[in-house]
């Protein structure tokens, strides 16, 4: 998947350029609750919380929940925020990350108050989903 913007399209997708969305930034609290659907456009999760880096204030990943009921339940899990893109006709995130990937990934998150500070944590994070770390290398 390519690198997104928060709220519009980028135009470095793989369907080629695409315009500018009239409202190229949108508020965190927006983004969090958010649908995430997985290649097929089923509904595989929510956006939980976004984590941002301090220093640069790009998004670095989507904490995401599945599964559950009322909160109760739920599991949460880590992706790199390159692993998904805008689509507005669906009115959320769409990922080519198979849910059974997303449950099987590196234990990440899901200790609720993860120390964000492992950057070797981090790298298999990415290593996993095969996408190159926010950070560079």
């Amino acid at each position: 998947m390519a690198q997104s913007n928060v709220a519009g399209w980028t135009g470095a997708g793989d369907s080629g350029s695409q315009p500018v969305s009239p409202r190229p930034l949108i508020e965190s609290d927006r983004v969090e609750g958010t649908a995430v659907f997985g290649a097929d456009n089923s509904h595989i999760g929510t956006i939980k919380r976004l984590m941002i880096d301090k220093v640069s204030g790009q998004v670095a990943y989507a904490v995401m929940s599945f599964g559950g009921f009322l909160g109760l339940g739920e599991d949460t899990f880590t992706i790199p925020w390159s692993k998904l893109d805008y689509e507005p006709d669906l009115g959320g995130y769409k990922t080519d990350i198979a849910p059974e990937s997303v449950k099987a990934a590196p234990d990440f998150y899901r200790e609720g108050d993860y120390q964000w500070n492992d950057r070797e944590h981090e790298r298999r994070l990415h290593d996993y989903y095969g996408v190159s770390p926010y950070w560079g290398i």
